[in-house]
């Protein structure tokens, strides 16, 4: 019987072409969108699963409000890890990571260096925590020592080629001696260690050992024992605090008690988040890698959805549209005997050929735009062919979307009534209009959803470029380990100055891009032990040229100068600081505070000047309290350059470079690319939605022209009627079209509420937002308008010119 079934199938697919063409392309571009996204979202989701014992790993976080200043931190204190030993009997394992970034490595006996991104300070229960192989080497031994480290292969084999690495010796930053004691695989690309290259001893980094309950710097994570609930243990860890925190801050503030700490407002709360859980759920400061947001995958599973559901609804108008042509046959056979669920399995059938000729179709326009979404999504997302249950849940899924697609059509035409199909009134044998009417209506609500989402994106992107940012961005080139020059750094400086094409330069480790810093707690003079007088505030070390280089703008005081020699103690702070302080700019200066009040002779910073508010971080975030001193440890330089070659300028820099530090790499970067590099997320997010909308759009059109076939199919002898009665070609089409501009008009009142309020809920992640303007909505809806009107005049001018003779000569 199936087979009977599946020849009849091919067979009216075959008399049907443009028909079968149309069902198929919008089922395929569904399913290929809905592909693609899947596998971008199964990856998302499989981030850090492929260590061993994931679900029972957790990284210890810490929520911090002091100073005027709250912030959540994905760091906690060294002496964190043996507190936890110590103190819970459910903790099986402790890990710490010191993060140091980039790195100059080269072999002893080597003279240029090669430079790898991420390195990062590890305790030698990293391997047996994250069930990490060596491929050479003892996991025991290989980090216990001081000054050893183990080496990813890629490192590995860029350092030694294929010679063994063991045993062997690495200079770092051109300076520390290591000897190389493993070597690993490189780690996956969606696990949080995916950018790290190199892991060096903790043994061998003092500050690790030191207890100071007061600085965070460490990634510390844990491993419960399977039989432990890691609830059992969050009281306990806000416990720590009075135990450990307020006990190693006394020396800073004598005689603070916890509940002094508190009664001022602050709180500090350790609390944990399970491994598996960062990648989507985790942004603080100090994060080990970037993270990506659950909302983006919210976003991109609804966008599937829609994608699929709108070449389900667009399959069943098209076929319901193309019913009538079919009302004779399934006349003839209900005349001949079959009976109603002989129909339906019949066009079953047909609707789940057309669904794999669409999978067929689906999985060759994915293998063409998968190139093209890696590099949109940043990803190195493969089909997988050789996973079975890939293929099990594909082929179950297009069974589900056959039926699902072809069931409404299949009753409809299996309700048609004999005597009424076989005299050519198939179309009055059944209703259905409201909802093939409801099914438009929701295809372009979604449609105009996208639309609006898409405008809002772009537009709150060209916010974030336009936005003045306090400082100048433009025509600044970084560049990179310039420590590796020693004394002769201030040479280079100088040199570089000396270009005509150099406006100024400076030298620094601290620049106004978004990156990894830390805080430190300032004392005033007076009052000094009283917390509620504390201020906390980023400090940058910089030189004289700094705040003229970077283009700031003082409110009140002056910059450093080499005039005045006690600048050495002076400091300059922002706007933000001055606020929390609780003084204006002017009364600001003078003023003396000290960030080691613990010491026997705390040294005393004065306020010389205040700058005025800039970002330096994300525009998601709030601007910080920061103050800037003169210092003597520099690991970049800004250069301003004058408009014009850059590449020559450029160039000429590289020469004095090379002369001065020759085999030293020359690493460089502009600024303004850096703080594009920012939004990369939002970018991606709003290219995703100019490319699934134009698809949705596609596929709503689709659906569109199938039920504008199908109306003007039905409504043939009015058609008729009217032209004889003396209605013009303008006239009936103008009817016919406004018919659906009816529908398009509902879409419109749905989707712009619910745009509104998605994308006003989206621009909350932002502390500096556009306010949705009004003609978003009106260019959504106008472009709404215009593509449903092209869409279906093509059918409504059609049939108008239809000679009223055929259309009435059964009459």
């Amino acid at each position: 019987m199936f087979k009977n079934y599946f020849k009849i199938a091919w067979r009216s697919l075959k008399k049907q072409p443009f028909f079968t063409f149309l069902n198929t392309f919008g089922l395929a571009i569904g399913m290929a969108g809905g592909l693609l996204i899947s596998l971008y979202i199964y990856d998302e989701l499989s981030y850090d699963k492929m260590f061993a014992d994931a679900d029972r790993i957790y990284r210890i976080d810490v929520d911090i409000k002091f100073g005027g200043d709250t912030q959540k931190y994905a760091v906690s204190p060294a002496p964190m890890a043996d507190a936890l030993k110590n103190d819970f009997s459910e903790v099986e394992l402790v890990t710490r990571f010191r993060t140091r970034g980039s790195a100059l490595i080269r072999r002893s006996n080597a003279e240029a260096n090669v430079k790898e991104e991420q390195t990062t300070y590890v305790d030698p229960t990293f391997f047996e925590m994250f069930g990490i192989k060596l491929l050479n080497g003892d996991p025991k031994t290989a980090l216990t020592e001081p000054n050893t480290l183990i080496l990813a292969k890629t490192a590995a084999e860029k350092l030694f080629g294929a010679s063994n690495a063991i045993g062997q010796s690495l200079l770092l930053n051109n300076e520390e001696t290591y000897r190389v004691t493993g070597v690993i695989e490189d780690l996956p690309q969606n696990s949080f260690l995916r950018d790290y290259t190199i892991f060096e001893a903790m043994e061998g980094y003092e500050d690790s050992k030191i207890v100071n309950w007061g600085s965070n710097n460490y990634q510390t994570f844990i491993k419960l024992i399977p039989s432990a609930n890691v609830n059992d243990i969050q009281e306990p860890l806000r416990a720590f605090l009075g135990k450990y925190v307020i006990p190693g801050v006394q020396q800073f503030m004598p005689g603070i008690t916890e509940e002094q700490f508190k009664a001022a407002g602050n709180h500090l709360i350790y609390s944990t988040i399970p491994l598996t859980d960062i990648h989507l759920h985790s942004h603080l400061v100090a994060e080990i890698s970037a993270n990506n947001d659950i909302q983006s995958i919210y976003i991109l599973s609804f966008i599937a959805i829609f994608l699929i559901v709108l070449a389900s609804v667009n399959f069943m108008n098209l076929s319901t549209a193309h019913s009538l042509k079919r009302a004779k046959e399934v006349g003839v056979r209900k005349t001949l005997g079959s009976n109603k669920v002989d129909l339906v399995r019949q066009f079953l059938v047909e609707s789940g050929l057309i669904s794999f000729l669409s999978l067929a179709l689906a999985f060759v326009l994915a293998l063409i735009a998968l190139p093209f979404f890696n590099t949109l999504a940043n990803k190195h997302i493969s089909i997988p062919f050789a996973n079975p249950v890939f293929w099990m849940i594909l082929l179950g899924s297009t069974i589900v979307l056959g039926l699902f697609s072809g069931s409404y059509p299949a009753f409809f035409m299996s309700r048609f009534m004999p005597i009424n199909a076989l005299k050519g009134g198939g179309q009055k044998s059944v209703g259905g209009g409201k909802i093939r009417n409801s099914l438009v209506v929701f295809q372009f609500a979604i449609s105009i959803f996208l639309i609006v989402s898409t405008l809002v994106v772009y537009q709150q992107l060209k916010y974030i470029q336009g936005k003045d940012l306090g400082f100048s961005k433009d025509q600044v080139l970084i560049i990179n380990d310039v420590y590796t020059a020693g004394a002769k750094v201030a040479s280079f400086k100088e040199q570089v100055k000396q270009l005509g094409s150099v406006k100024n330069a400076t030298l620094s480790s601290f620049f106004p891009t978004p990156s990894s810093r830390s805080n430190t707690a300032f004392s005033p003079e007076e009052g000094a032990t009283n917390q509620e007088n504390a201020i906390t505030m980023q400090t940058w070390d910089v030189d004289y040229d700094y705040a003229s280089t970077m283009g700031f703008k003082f409110i009140a005081g002056r910059d450093f100068n080499k005039k005045f020699g006690n600048d050495s103690t002076a400091i300059i702070v922002n706007e933000t600081a001055v606020k929390i302080m609780g003084v204006s700019p002017e009364e600001a200066l003078g003023k003396r505070y000290t960030n080691d009040l613990g010491t026997e002779n705390p040294k005393y910073y004065g306020i010389i000047g205040v700058v005025k508010d800039f970002h330096f971080d994300s525009l998601r975030e709030d601007i910080d309290a920061l103050s800037f001193h003169l210092g003597n440890e520099a690991n970049a330089m800004a250069i301003k350059l004058e408009a014009g070659d850059f590449s020559n300028t450029i160039a000429r820099i590289e020469g004095i470079w090379n002369t001065i530090v020759p085999g030293q790499p020359f690493d460089y970067y502009f600024m303004e690319d850096s703080f594009n590099d920012t939004y990369q997320s939002e970018r991606r997010l709003g290219n995703i939605f100019i490319i699934f909308t134009i698809l949705s759009l596609l596929i709503a059109c689709l659906g569109l022209f199938g039920l504008a076939a199908f109306n003007a199919e039905k409504r043939v002898k009015e058609i008729g009627v009217r032209k004889v009665l003396g209605a013009s070609v303008s006239q009936i089409s103008t009817k016919l079209t406004l018919d659906f501009l009816k529908l398009v008009g509902i879409a419109i009142l749905i989707s712009l509420p619910i745009g509104w309020y998605a994308m006003n809920k989206w621009l909350e992640d932002f502390s500096y937002r556009i306010d949705i303007p009004w003609w978003v909505f009106v260019l959504a809806a106008f472009l709404a308008l215009v593509i449903s009107v092209l869409t279906v005049s093509y059918q409504s001018i059609k049939a108008a010119i239809v000679n009223p003779v055929k259309s009435l000569r059964t009459e």
